[in-house]
């Protein structure tokens, strides 16, 4: 089982302190703890990607080279790549450069982003492309990281007239690409013929909603008989402290306030969304039923290793650093997930 800590870049006023951070230190901020990251025992680290709101993170592959001249064997993914409104060779090219940097460290997880349907007004697409943009560019993408020449046409971009990736990855596909998504079959049918890995988001729903999802990926896997083994990801909401009321203390009201934010965020991106898809924020619930997990080390190892059995997941995305969390805890508490659950489930 491998364990990556994952940071989306919000900006959120911390509820407790009424301190809020900048951009310029959110931003250096994520390479310090991937650095910390690397030395508490995790696998990687994984950097979202949003455009004109206050998910601050705008361009990973900027931000994951600076990693990688200071780590050395920390994967370097995203959280997700935003396959359908970026231009798919733009995209090869830049995660092919951070994979040679990284000498062969690069993890590329696709999503759609058809929720955040103001990016697409940002970058003047039609949301009813969406489906159609991001297979043109997945299948884009695993054509040109071959690194051979390239013959290709498509509905989205101009040609390619043989040119190949530069630079040539060191990984092939299936080592480092993932279609990151749970709520659309055809991305996960997607995922499935290309051989590539596939993420669960770390949405506010019941993780139970996403086991047809991964049988539904697996059996199509098994149709298309790829000779390699399929990997299943996910991202949850983490929170761990030395026992069980200290952790729920310590975060529940930061997770309330990122709750709070994401409703009043979602009314501004996808105003057709329904109020009534907007969940109430219950801690209780969220944290036994839902993508919340939270306790001492030993409440973590427990509900991680009963939601790995029921999703089939082998690599965890641990989302720390939400609501405006004060860095010195934050840091604490990664430092405490690395020496006391990652060593009880590396072997799982």
């Amino acid at each position: 089982m491998k364990f990556n800590l994952m940071s989306l870049g919000d900006l959120v006023t911390d509820p407790v302190t009424g301190e809020r951070s900048t951009n310029a230190r959110r931003y250096k901020m994520f390479p310090e703890m991937a650095v910390l990251a690397e030395s508490a025992g995790f696998n990687g680290i994984n950097m979202g990607e949003h455009h004109g709101i206050e998910y601050i993170y705008s361009a990973p592959p900027v931000v994951l080279a600076a990693i990688a001249e200071r780590t050395t064997t920390l994967r370097l993914g995203t959280a997700v790549t935003l396959l359908a409104n970026l231009d798919g060779l733009r995209i090869a090219e830049d995660y092919a450069t951070v994979d040679v940097l990284s000498d062969g460290r690069v993890d590329v997880v696709h999503g759609r982003g058809n929720f955040f349907a103001s990016t697409y007004t940002l970058f003047g697409q039609s949301l009813d492309e969406s489906a159609a943009r991001f297979k043109e560019n997945a299948e884009l993408v695993d054509k040109l990281w071959t690194g051979e020449p390239l013959h290709w046409s498509g509905r989205f971009r101009p040609s390619i007239n043989g040119e190949s990736l530069q630079p040539a990855p060191i990984q092939p596909a299936r080592d480092c690409m993932w279609i990151g998504g749970g709520s659309s079959l055809e991305s996960v049918e997607l995922a499935a013929r290309l051989g590539w890995k596939l993420m669960l988001p770390s949405a506010f729903g019941d993780p139970s909603f996403f086991t047809k999802v991964v049988d539904h990926y697996l059996a199509k896997w098994e149709e298309c008989g790829h000779g390699w083994e399929p990997e299943i990801g996910a991202g949850w909401h983490v929170w761990v402290g030395p026992d069980s009321k200290s952790a729920r203390d310590q975060w529940k009201p930061r997770y309330a306030a990122y709750h709070a934010w994401m409703n009043e965020l979602l009314a501004q991106i996808n105003p057709s969304v329904p109020k009534q898809n907007q969940r109430p924020f219950n801690f209780d619930w969220l944290t036994t039923k839902g993508p919340a997990i939270v306790g001492s080390p030993d409440e973590v190892v427990d509900r991680i290793s009963r939601l790995s059995e029921q999703l089939k997941v082998t690599t965890h995305l641990a989302y720390m650093d939400m609501g405006g969390m004060p860095e010195p805890e934050l840091f604490d508490a990664i430092e405490l997930f690395g020496s006391k659950v990652i060593p009880q489930l590396a072997d799982a």
